[in-house]
């Protein structure tokens, strides 16, 4: 039932996004056509906003990979087995709070004005970050960041200690165990991460509005039209659907999904 409702819900999203709503009556026109991703494809600020969505969705990936790298590490390789299960608790806990308590914290701290950063950065003579492109990735990146902690630690966990010390044995230094037998091994589960952190950001519209500004994301476009112009919206938010399926293509062809 899962399978036939959500594939059921994607094939009404693509066929209304071929149809178009009247002008005069507001009323929609089952009618086929290609006039909305025409203008999706066509218009500079559309495809603006497409090209940002993406970047910022690359950019909270790869801030949450440098993030958990080293904190799962320490969770599965240097904490102890007793300690190891409070850890994976610690990180667990944020996602036990409201997502909207969470984006206003951070936009109490990211304020121009009265945040807490602004606060620190007075004596120095610099002004708060204030709300745009780097407040989102910011909170995106702390939204996120037990989704990508936790499938790369339960990769570190999975290390063999054999795989270790048969680099040690054969003269490899710290860096190049890391690079050529650690970053294999634990690629599937730094591919499942990304999955979550890129996908999540990617459809996210609550956060541009509470931390971003005039920033728009692909999410806002489609709720700003959904209303208005349903189809439109529709069309639009295929975007984000065919992205993520040419990501998990791409992925695919690594092998990584084959060794999760």
């Amino acid at each position: 039932w899962l399978i036939v409702i959500y594939l059921g819900s994607l094939a009404a999203l693509f066929l209304t996004a071929f149809w178009t709503v009247d002008g005069f009556t507001g009323a929609l026109v089952r009618t086929f056509t290609l006039e909305n991703f025409v203008d999706v494809f066509t218009t500079p600020a559309y495809l603006w906003v497409m090209a940002r969505t993406v970047g910022i969705a690359v950019a909270v990936t790869i801030l949450c990979l440098l993030l958990a790298v080293p904190v799962a590490y320490f969770m599965a390789r240097v904490a102890s087995k007793r300690w190891q299960p409070l850890l994976v608790a610690m990180i667990l806990t944020p996602l036990w709070a409201s997502y909207l308590v969470k984006a206003y914290a951070w936009r109490a701290m990211l304020s121009p004005e009265s945040g807490v950063i602004a606060w620190f950065l007075a004596p120095l003579g610099i002004g708060g970050p204030g709300f745009g492109i780097f407040g989102i990735i910011v909170t995106l990146t702390y939204l996120w960041l037990p989704y990508m902690i936790l499938p790369v630690y339960a990769g570190f966990s999975r290390l063999p200690d054999s795989m270790l010390d048969a680099s040690a044995d054969l003269g490899a230094k710290g860096w190049r165990t890391f690079r050529s037998v650690v970053v294999p091994l634990i690629f599937p589960a730094i591919v499942a991460g990304s999955i979550f952190t890129f996908s999540l950001s990617l459809g996210d519209y609550i956060t541009a509005q509470i931390v971003g500004g005039k920033v728009q994301m692909l999410g806002n476009v489609v709720q700003q039209n959904y209303v208005t112009n349903l189809p439109f919206a529709a069309a639009f938010a295929v975007i984000p659907v065919l992205i993520v399926l040419i990501y998990l293509a791409a992925v695919r062809r690594t092998g990584a999904l084959d060794n999760l």
